[in-house]
């Protein structure tokens, strides 16, 4: 399996991201939305958008473990943020870093959203990942 991270000269300075990722071979995982819940359903980090974007980084290592993956194998990400606003791209970046491969980092898209299915949740992050195999 290869990946190929691209982010042209032509195109804005990426922070955390690529613009384009490229795979051949392997095996893809998509990665269901995750949410700031723990195992009893229960909301962690109410009102606290840095906390429930930790939560849910967790909630998706858990995720990708189950199907053999890692987040060095993520190669697209999706985030929606309920009531966006330019100061929450900070919180999500500082968490992100802890998680994604600098070296690697996969495309990226956030989104700013009106609402999520259950009112208490800020935020909710999807995946992609391809694994050998």
């Amino acid at each position: 399996m290869q990946k190929q991270f691209y982010s042209p000269p032509t195109l804005n300075p990426t922070n955390g991201f690529s613009h384009a990722v490229a795979v051949t071979g392997g095996r893809t995982v998509y990665v269901s939305g995750q949410v700031s819940v723990n195992e009893k359903a229960e909301v962690v980090g109410k009102g606290d958008l840095r906390a429930q974007t930790e939560r849910t980084f967790e909630n998706l290592k858990a995720a990708l473990a189950a199907a053999g993956a890692t987040f060095k194998d993520v190669v697209k990400v999706t985030y929606f943020v309920v009531g966006l606003k330019p100061e929450h791209v900070a919180h999500v970046r500082e968490v992100r870093r802890k998680y994604l491969d600098p070296d690697g980092p996969p495309a990226s898209t956030l989104v700013g959203v009106e609402a999520l299915v259950v009112p208490d949740w800020l935020i909710e992050i999807e995946a992609i990942a391809v694994v050998p195999g």
